[in-house]
């Protein structure tokens, strides 16, 4: 049996092409379950084969199979299902669906954070700074709407906020709205895009929502100023880490939960991380997941509430749960 060609339908009967399929989860080392590779010796070691054409088709079936079966440290998922979820999320619809239309999103910070600047453009745009920035003014009100006034004066209670990279959410809220191409900059000011114009007639803040999720997760880079190791794959596998919260985030559990299970699924994406005085490499890649998915991701647009349990540096945590959103937003037919 010889290998398919990329193009050619994939024998696991996905009806995907093998080269979006079995060839991917077999030999892409983040795809690939740990021990997999151990339990293919031990099959092959218990057979016996008379040629080497005979070896290599009894591996591809081995794991063809493999593929297909729901694996403990996927949570339930197969690693075939784990590609797609990963490489192909809104092109799955077996495996995860997209609302168009979700409700009970006002409470999202992104949208609140987006009516902010929608107000401050009126009819007329809103004057960027020289260095092409949203206004101190805005800034600051985008906070407070966020925050509330108790929690502003706490944020506030050192310094102001001068300018919009000082208070991030409205600094990404603000990229990721250009991205999405809802607001672009017109002789130094920023203005509402026909089409921003269009949804927010048609069903108001609500209708833009779904445009700054798609681009939140798509085009906006999740590692720009955090501080970790790029480590692309945290934010290619977000769709990964939502299945993780629809199917146990109905509780309050600790982020660790979440970026330890991550890890443990992905265990390769240590291999990527510099070694570094301070942080193995295993914590530098939870630490990059909690910060970029868990809070500047699933927390931004609405996914998850945070609550924060102890005190002093040594036992303080996070801990967080799925919000009604999530469900209204994303669902996950293997999970009915």
């Amino acid at each position: 049996m010889d290998q398919p060609e990329p193009h050619a339908p994939c024998p696991c009967g996905s009806g995907t092409p093998y080269g979006r399929c079995c060839q991917v989860p077999f030999t892409a080392g983040h795809l690939h379950p740990p021990g997999a590779a151990e339990e293919l010796e031990r099959a092959l070691a218990a057979h016996s084969f008379d040629t080497l054409r005979d070896v290599q088709a009894f591996a591809e079936a081995y794991m063809a199979e493999h593929n297909r079966s729901p694996q403990e440290v996927f949570h339930g998922l197969s690693p075939e299902q784990v590609h797609r979820l990963v490489y192909f999320p809104f092109d799955s619809p077996d495996l995860i669906r997209i609302n168009e239309a979700p409700q009970q999103v006002a409470a999202a910070p992104v949208l609140i954070l987006f009516g902010v600047l929608v107000e401050a453009m009126g009819d007329k745009g809103l004057k960027a700074t020289a260095k092409g920035n949203l206004p101190r003014a805005v800034c600051r009100e985008a906070a407070r709407r966020w925050l509330g006034e108790e929690k502003y004066a706490e944020l506030t209670r050192f310094g102001n906020i001068n300018r919009e990279q000082e208070f991030e959410p409205v600094h990404v809220t603000r990229v990721v709205a250009e991205l999405a191409g809802l607001i672009r900059k017109y002789r130094g000011r920023f203005i509402p895009s026909r089409e921003c114009r269009r949804l927010l007639d048609g069903g108001g803040l609500a209708a833009v929502y779904p445009t700054l999720f798609r681009t939140h997760v798509a085009k906006f880079n999740w590692a720009y100023s955090d501080h970790y190791p790029d480590l692309p794959f945290i934010q290619q596998a977000w769709a990964f880490t939502l299945y993780l919260l629809a199917r146990h985030g109905h509780a309050w559990r600790l982020e660790e939960f979440y970026s330890g299970h991550f890890l443990h699924a992905f265990p390769v994406l240590a291999e990527e991380a510099p070694a570094r005085p301070y942080a193995t490499p295993e914590k530098q890649v939870r630490h990059a997941h909690s910060m970029r998915t868990l809070r500047r991701f699933a927390g931004f647009v609405g996914l998850v509430e945070e609550e924060h349990v102890g005190s002093g540096p040594f036992s303080a945590h996070t801990r967080l749960r799925a919000t009604p959103l999530l469900r209204k937003l994303v669902h996950f037919p293997v999970l009915d």
